[in-house]
């Protein structure tokens, strides 16, 4: 407006010029309100070289482009898992917890043939997924060979197609045995049917021995096409919400009442059966599926958090609670790996480690890595007993919850921010507290119903991880959370995490522009300027609808 206005008044001051020189006036305004800054230089291409294996060091340089599921949260036809007597509803004769019945999930076991073809249209080199133990074993030492016989469909399907499979032991679910959530109380003590689960004085060495002997099945049974094992699916948020709050089955709930008394118990043996299972795995699976990598890479896969420290609703650099800050990132985020590497666990959870837990030294040959949100931590109160600190989880809210960097971060279908930088951050923190671990993102997604946000998520997250790897930190892979939508645990059916969306009236699937993206990524082995140019970067992503119709925050109100 100020440009214009200023060449409108020279004009009228040109009028007794000669008409050559009013013109050139005329010419020069005109030039000044047009000039522009100079176009930023293109953007590079992030070439990808060909995936390799996870461990070792003829790994390092390799990378993978992969999808995620997990048995339970897609597989339809599962009534002797755990979580379908805890989310059944209570007139059928189950507890009727979480925001639905997991139900027939997304009909990924019967469509599992056919689900490959989407990993193809993509162009993916991996699948990581889950083999439903519940289904595998449905009564303790009774093995279903049907079942064992789909997961050899599965893998022939997979190899066929070029596509390496990654098979999760561990993700989030158990067989009714070992801890039914119906009879948490376990008041007979351990049997064929209830085992008593993790942390129980005679029932968790069961579950233990019994994990391990799984393991040795699977291994024994596709160990000829599967060389990459993952125990155990982000240890410390599958415990803090099974026995920690209780809102996973079996819903007990520690945290409430003795952390270090039961809480410390079942970690214990959470991470002995990763070693009897890491174990078992080398033991039984003593074949080089790929030829160029190892037989049996075992690793677990660690979910981590950007943890700020927070006061009153606003990021802290008060003392205490920048202290809550590290120790929250010590349990959540190092506590697991710390204890697997040196053997040795902090049972007061003080920093220091303290009893030697047998067999459980080195049993890591790669971590994954796995991220979702950022999030605050307050020094200011305490809820959380022995830590002395209340973190922003899921809208629990005491002052720890933080403005997102970004509104368009928020993540409204699980009530925190996405901030992809925070990926580096994790990255970088892992590969110097670990030198010489291989790292792979096992995770890392979005839950939105817009797809260009997906395709940002996609882009941003490769994006951070080439920023890592450029400083030497050893990446070799990235797998999006989630093939296609699924059954979300606690939150139900609502959040849509999935590269295809599933229509569940039909169970079609459907592309989405993530899917389009990490296909054109993936066939092309390479993430080009244009797709970083249109989806990448750090500013602001493209707007949920809920955010545009009243959504207060990410994670409560401030």
């Amino acid at each position: 407006m100020h440009a214009r206005g200023t060449r409108a008044h020279d004009a009228r001051r040109a009028r007794g010029l000669p008409a050559l020189a009013a013109l050139a006036l005329a010419a020069a305004a005109c030039s000044s309100e047009e000039a522009v800054a100079p176009a930023p230089p293109p953007l590079p291409d992030i070439a990808y070289a060909g995936p390799g294996p996870l461990a070792g060091a003829s790994g390092a340089g390799g990378f993978r482009l992969g999808a995620a599921s997990a048995a339970t949260q897609i597989e339809d036809r599962n009534p002797t898992t755990d979580w379908y007597v805890f989310t059944l509803p209570r007139a059928e004769g189950g507890l009727g917890r979480g925001a639905d019945f997991v139900g027939d999930a997304s009909r990924g076991f019967s469509k599992a043939i056919e689900d490959v073809a989407l990993l193809q249209e993509m162009g993916l080199d991996s699948y990581r997924f889950s083999v439903e133990w519940a289904r595998v074993e449905p009564q303790r030492d009774v093995i279903d060979e049907e079942a064992l016989a789909h997961y050899d469909r599965l893998l022939d399907a997979l190899v066929a197609a070029g596509i390496r499979p990654v098979i999760t032991l561990h993700h989030f679910s158990n067989p009714v045995w070992v801890d039914d959530p119906r009879r948490t109380d376990c008041a007979g003590g351990p049997g064929d049917d209830n085992l008593c689960g993790l942390g129980h004085p005679e029932g968790g060495p069961l579950v233990i021995e019994e994990m391990a002997e799984h393991a040795a099945l699977l291994a024994a049974r596709f160990g000829d096409r599967v060389d990459d094992w993952g125990t155990l699916n982000e240890p410390f948020n599958y415990l803090l919400a099974a026995y920690g709050v209780g809102v996973f089955p079996p819903g007990k709930a520690a945290l409430l009442g003795d952390l270090l008394g039961e809480f410390v118990p079942v970690l214990r043996d959470y991470l002995l059966a990763h070693a009897a299972a890491y174990r078992a795995l080398k033991e039984a699976d003593a074949v080089d599926a790929d030829r160029d990598g190892g037989a049996a890479d075992v690793g677990l896969s660690l979910s981590v958090g950007e943890w700020v420290p927070a006061r009153s609703h606003r990021v802290s650099d008060d003392p205490e609670d920048v202290a809550a800050r590290d120790r929250m990132a010590y349990v959540y985020n190092h506590l697991v790996v710390d204890t697997v590497l040196s053997g040795r666990l902090d049972v007061d959870l003080d920093g220091a480690p303290d009893v030697e837990l047998p067999g459980l030294r080195g049993a890591l040959d790669w971590l994954g890595v796995q991220y979702y949100f950022r999030a605050g931590v307050t020094g200011d109160g305490g809820l959380v007993p022995v830590l002395n600190l209340t973190p922003c989880v899921n809208g629990l809210d005491f002052g720890a919850c933080v403005p997102p960097v970004d509104e368009t971060f928020c993540v409204p279908a699980m009530r925190y921010e996405h901030h992809a930088p925070g990926l580096y951050g994790a990255l970088a923190d892992l590969g110097a507290r670990y030198p010489g671990l291989p790292l792979v993102v096992t995770e890392s997604g979005i839950a939105t119903r817009v797809g260009e946000r997906r395709a940002e998520v996609v882009v941003r997250a490769l994006e951070q991880i080439e920023r890592a790897r450029g400083e030497g930190v050893d990446v070799r892979g990235y797998y999006h959370w989630s093939l296609y939508d699924n059954f979300e645990w606690a939150e139900g059916f609502a959040p849509r995490f999935g590269l295809y969306t599933v229509d569940y009236g039909t169970y079609e699937r459907t592309a989405t522009k993530g899917a389009e993206v990490l296909g054109e990524i993936a066939r092309g082995r390479a993430l080009t300027g244009a797709l970083r140019a249109a989806y990448g970067g750090e500013g602001a992503m493209t707007p949920e609808p809920e955010a545009a119709e009243g959504f207060e925050g990410c994670s409560g109100t401030w």
